[in-house]
């Protein structure tokens, strides 16, 4: 099961107010200088993941929390929608920044390890593991690759060789009631679709595979009905 929140077992009452087994559990609270909505904003707590997330964020890496660090880190997860938002170096904030890394390395041969087939023609490429989408024509790399935002935990994407079978520039779904643009279904209710949030935001989706809104429109104009879709890996946390 993955972890939704960076932080488990946190008891908070009003604000700063935390139980004693919250104490216990929770990465210790700095008050910050601002104003009241700042305040309790920031932990001085050392995450167990400290090291690899200055290094990420490209701060000196010392093992141990700062006030600069905090700042950094709780930026990060603001920008991902990451929580609790307080700086903490958790399991989520690295494996967030792991995949992104991941998807860093994959460069422009995202099909390196040929996990995708190339005897298909035209076909998008869904890598669950490194979150990254990309549509190739054989072996020949056409777009991409981009990062997605694939099912969450208990909604996984599911894996295998499917085909686009429907499209529709504006949907609106009925289930989630929310516009779905650029979408291309190709998975019984899973399409790719834009979506607004960022491709980090945790959990994930319902099912489906999100797109920035460019690389959605890019998808909508590569793929037809018919076309090969194959999904395959399994996303981190799931």
């Amino acid at each position: 099961m993955g972890v939704i929140g960076d932080i488990r077992g946190i008891g908070v009452r009003r604000g700063v107010a935390l139980s004693v087994a919250g104490l216990m559990a929770a990465p210790a609270l700095v008050l910050s200088t601002g104003t009241t909505a700042q305040a309790a904003s920031c932990t001085a707590t050392t995450g167990p993941y400290q090291k690899q997330v200055e290094k990420f964020l490209g701060r000196p890496v010392d093992g141990r929390q700062s006030v600069t660090d905090c700042k950094a880190i709780r930026a990060f997860q603001a920008k991902h929608g990451i929580t609790p938002t307080i700086g903490y170096a958790g399991p989520l904030t690295w494996r967030t920044m792991n995949t992104m890394l991941a998807q860093k390395a994959a460069g422009k041969n995202p099909n390196k390890a040929g996990k995708c087939p190339t005897n298909k023609g035209r076909i998008a490429c869904v890598d669950l593991t490194r979150q990254l989408s990309w549509v190739q024509d054989g072996s020949k790399l056409k777009y991409g690759p981009v990062p997605v935002r694939t099912g969450r935990d208990g909604a996984e994407t599911r894996t295998g060789a499917k085909k686009v079978y429907w499209r529709t520039v504006k949907h609106w779904s009925t289930l989630y009631r929310v516009w779905m643009p650029y979408s291309q279904f190709f998975d019984g209710g899973i399409a790719f679709h834009s979506v607004t949030k960022s491709m980090y935001n945790p959990p994930g989706s319902g099912g489906c595979v999100n797109m920035r809104d460019k690389d959605a429109k890019a998808y909508w104009n590569l793929l037809r009905n018919g076309d090969d879709v194959y999904v395959y890996g399994r996303k981190p946390g799931t």
